[in-house]
């Protein structure tokens, strides 16, 4: 299934599309948001599948305005430095040996086909495609072995970085959360329709149609059920929380010469089976 949060008639509503529609699942009697889906469990799932397996009222995906995947996650953690070529190129060169971490806030993204504003302060606005990783089943110390029964599902995110307030300190967190520097979605696949962890996926990230990343998941460094694993060692993980996996090498910052992005640019993260994920830059 392809889950989706939007708008209908001033309202949200919980989606699920199905090629160039959205069926309207609310209006099935399930919950306005894929949020709450998730609290509901599998048996959400289910009767989700059900109802888009019915279908029903539908919308245009191309004239839907869509919200984020998930709206309000307890936690969502990214995940810096993921591939080893990304590594290399980043000031700090050498590859961790244990997942670097830091929160993004819901305030710092919007949704697909929403404009990323380029705050006023900073010209150097970078863009980074990465795969999101979304919890389905709550769990804490979970063991690797039993890591991927914990996810429902995968998402597409441009973890944006205003790169001289990220190396303003050792902490990345002003840099990784101005107010709408990120994207996330389209939509929620679930976890069934790709590759157990979502290995061996073309990721890529296109700027005006020229592509800068070009890469694989499986050159993670840390996979994603060591990403769960690791995560639900510090904290519980509940349904919703997002794993913002990492970016591969090919950002504006390491080019020479450096390539950030400017009002009225498109920026695209593609992820083979999962979709694109595009906005538009405009000047706060």
């Amino acid at each position: 299934m392809r889950l989706l949060n939007y708008m209908k008639a001033g309202k949200r509503a919980l989606g699920a599309r199905n090629g160039d529609v959205i069926i309207d699942l609310t209006s099935a009697g399930l919950p306005d948001s894929v949020d709450a889906l998730l609290a509901m469990g599998s048996d959400g799932l289910r009767k989700a599948q059900t109802a888009a397996t019915k279908g029903g009222e539908t919308t245009p995906f191309a004239q839907a305005t869509l919200l984020p995947p998930v709206l309000n996650p307890s936690k969502a953690i990214a995940v810096g430095l993921n591939y080893i070529d990304h590594a290399a190129e980043s000031p700090y060169k050498d590859a961790p040996k244990y997942p670097v971490l830091f929160h993004r806030f819901p305030s710092s993204w919007v949704a697909h086909n929403q404009p990323l504003i380029k705050p006023r302060v900073s010209d150097q606005f970078d863009y980074e495609a990465e795969l999101a990783v979304i919890i389905g089943k709550a769990g804490r110390y979970i063991s690797k072995d039993k890591a991927l029964e914990h996810v429902v599902g995968y998402s597409l995110f441009n973890d944006g970085s205003i790169r001289d307030y990220q190396f303003k300190s050792h902490q990345w967190m002003i840099g990784k959360n101005f107010d709408a520097t990120a994207s996330f979605g389209p939509e929620l696949v679930t976890a069934d329709e790709l590759p157990a962890g979502a290995v061996g996926l073309q990721i890529k990230a296109k700027l005006n149609g020229q592509i800068m990343q070009d890469a694989n998941t499986k050159d993670m460094i840390f996979d994603v059920p060591t990403l769960v694993s690791t995560c639900s060692e510090i904290f519980a993980l509940q349904p919703g929380d997002v794993i913002i996996s990492g970016t591969p090498a090919g950002v504006g910052f390491a080019r020479k010469p450096q390539v950030f992005m400017k009002q009225g640019d498109i920026i695209e993260v593609e992820v083979e089976k999962v979709g694109v994920l595009r906005n538009t830059i405009k000047n706060e």
